[in-house]
């Protein structure tokens, strides 16, 4: 029986073996290092990523504000997951680094004094994330200006348990770039506004289309200008006939017609002439 007992513990110890690796086994250079640690932030959603997928170790991440303290944010603590989500961790204006760690199991051991780790670049929520594309509408004003009516977009961030738009967040470093064009056409001019809502005096009764994009003047390079929303148009009023062609084209097409029916009459004029001669010379011929 106790026999029995012995193989029972030395069958289950290479089976725990074969699945979870033995703690012997675990040797340097077992523990791989992360690969391409980057930041993705969008509408300050901010996520740290990185690779591969861990095989028998954990990974840990650690961040911390230049000039401070490294934090941990629990839920990547030993985490076989390839990602970690650090939104509500960070400060808007904060430059921030961040470490992965490659570690053991929990339970097992390794010979690495310190764990590997790969450190990321310096990323801030407030000049690196990527602004969304935002919705507006478009209507016109009592004095024929087209009125573009912007909706701020909605970030990942909240207040007082509110959610934060990006004009919360910016403020007066917040603008809008307006691209537009006229229908049908391919030369886009851009203008940039303060507010969320703009006006534009553009050709009365034609078509616009527009774009609309969040502008940040504070920061730098292609990161500046957010996402560009789809684009609208405007619709196309019916003009009468004088706006539309103008007097001297009106005037033009009125000779034109006047003439051709000049012409017309005279013509008729010849030919009834001509028919009544012969039928003169006959009854003078009679006579």
């Amino acid at each position: 029986m106790e026999s029995n007992s012995v193989i029972f513990s030395a069958l289950f110890l290479a089976w725990l073996t074969l699945v979870n690796g033995s703690p012997a086994s675990v040797k340097v250079g077992k523990l791989t290092k992360a690969t391409n640690v980057s930041w993705s932030s969008y509408n300050f959603k901010t996520i740290l990523s990185w690779g591969p997928k861990p095989v028998n170790y954990t990974y840990t991440v650690e961040f911390s504000r230049v000039g401070r303290d490294k934090q941990r944010n629990p839920h990547c603590i030993k985490s076989t997951e390839t990602e970690c989500d650090l939104t509500n961790e960070l400060e808007i204006k904060g430059v921030y680094s961040a470490e992965v760690l490659s570690e053991t199991l929990r339970g097992m051991t390794s010979d690495h004094v310190e764990p590997p780790y790969t450190r990321s670049k310096t990323f801030c929520p407030y000049n690196d994330t990527l602004i969304g594309r935002p919705e507006f509408r478009l209507t016109t004003s009592a004095d024929k200006k087209i009125v573009l009516i912007i909706q701020d977009p909605i970030t990942a961030l909240h207040k007082d348990g509110k959610s934060q738009n990006i004009r919360d967040i910016f403020k007066k470093n917040l603008k809008y770039q307006i691209a537009y064009n006229k229908a049908g056409s391919t030369g886009k001019k851009i203008r940039t506004v303060d507010e969320s809502r703009a006006y534009l005096k553009l050709d009365e009764g034609e078509s616009y289309c527009f774009s609309v994009a969040a502008y940040i003047p504070s920061r730098k390079g292609d990161k500046m200008t957010g996402e560009w929303s789809l684009p609208k148009c405007s619709p196309q009023e019916h003009k009468a006939v004088f706006a539309e062609y103008g007097l001297p084209v009106i005037g033009g097409v009125a000779l034109i017609i006047l003439a051709f029916v000049i012409a017309v009459i005279v013509l008729i004029v010849v030919c009834c002439k001509r028919a009544q001669r012969p039928t003169t010379m006959a009854k003078e011929t009679v006579v």
